[in-house]
């Protein structure tokens, strides 16, 4: 008599599978903590340090070792951008399955859009996209394209820490010399070895790699010639998101959002510290650049943003005409 197994079965010997092999490791398994496209991610306790960690191992078939160089180039690239916003790389190396791995910090927390689903006013919200923006720009100051920034790999730690994550499908950005020529920038991030080679094969030339909503045009279209602007857009895309129930918008803000989100890239913020540098003039109360403002709209914006010097000088003005008008003569 033939019996199959239930869907809860094969699901359990599909995790059994998928596990790592820790046996010789420094590592025990201690749960599974999510599923990307190229390989799982595990919490691990690590027993030389007494500490938990995530694990991320390869989980798809990988023939020529595509997958593998792209993993390892992940955590060299994570290695060398040292950045409050980024989670550190702790380890890396080879399993005894065969597999490649790295660990990094544990993140615990919440998603950004399960944090701004719980709760957040517009003001925090848009200090938490700075923050974001602080880390996209170090990481393009250091020569790398994330590629594939969305709610679900930003985390907001329990202590207001917030961290960009799942560097999977970043990008050595590529500049111009003087003659013309168009080579990798120098930023010391990863190694002309094997693994940096197939990695770079892997994401260039016409690769349609990203998340549809949060993609630039030109990413969507497969240009292998991205820049900053195309993280540029995906933070438009962010800042449409974080904005996207706070009624009313005001209107510079709107200014900002679309001038990132703008399906050309020249006509968006040429990087991402000038769309940090307008949304902190937003919320500090100055006229931001997206947004031209006649008289009226400047003069209204002056006044809100001194409004508490304002009401302590019309109080004061008050006070001294109810003395004159009601002193004992």
């Amino acid at each position: 008599m033939t019996r199959f197994l239930s869907d809860s079965a094969l699901e359990r010997l599909r995790e059994a599978a998928d596990a790592p092999d820790l046996t010789g490791t420094r590592y025990q398994l201690v749960s599974k903590l999510g599923q990307g496209g190229m390989g799982g991610v595990f919490c691990v306790e690590d027993r030389e340090l007494e500490r938990k960690v995530a694990l991320k191992v390869i989980s798809v078939p990988d023939p020529d070792g595509a997958w593998s160089a792209r993993l390892l180039q992940e955590a060299r690239i994570i290695a060398k951008l040292e950045h409050p916003g980024i989670a550190p790389v702790h380890d890396a190396g080879v399993l005894p399955d065969g597999r490649p791995y790295y660990t990094m910090k544990l993140v615990q927390g919440q998603r950004l859009d399960e944090y701004v689903a719980a709760a957040a006013n517009l003001s925090d919200r848009l200090r938490i996209f700075l923050r974001i923006c602080d880390a996209v720009a170090f990481a393009h100051a250091h020569g790398v394209l994330h590629r594939d920034l969305k709610p679900a790999n930003v985390m907001i730690g329990p202590f207001g820490e917030v961290l960009v994550m799942d560097w999977g499908l970043s990008k050595f950005l590529r500049v111009a010399d003087s003659n013309g020529v168009t080579s990798k920038q120098n930023s010391g991030v990863g190694g002309e070895g094997p693994s940096a080679h197939s990695f770079r094969q892997e994401t260039a030339h016409g690769s349609v790699l990203g998340t549809p909503g949060y993609m630039a045009p030109e990413q969507v279209r497969g240009d292998a010639k991205l820049d900053q602007r195309a993280d540029v857009y995906s933070l438009g895309a962010l800042l449409q998101f974080l904005i996207a129930d706070a009624l009313p918008v005001p209107k510079p803000l709107t200014a900002i959002r679309s001038k990132a989100l703008a399906s050309e890239p020249g006509q968006r913020y040429p990087s991402v510290p000038e769309l940090a540098t307008d949304v902190a003039h937003f919320l500090d109360g100055f006229a931001v650049s997206a947004y031209p403002e006649g008289p009226f709209a400047a003069g209204w914006r002056w006044i809100r943003r001194n409004q508490v010097w304002i009401l302590l000088l019309l109080a004061y003005m008050l006070a001294r005409t109810l003395l004159i008008f009601f002193r004992p003569r």
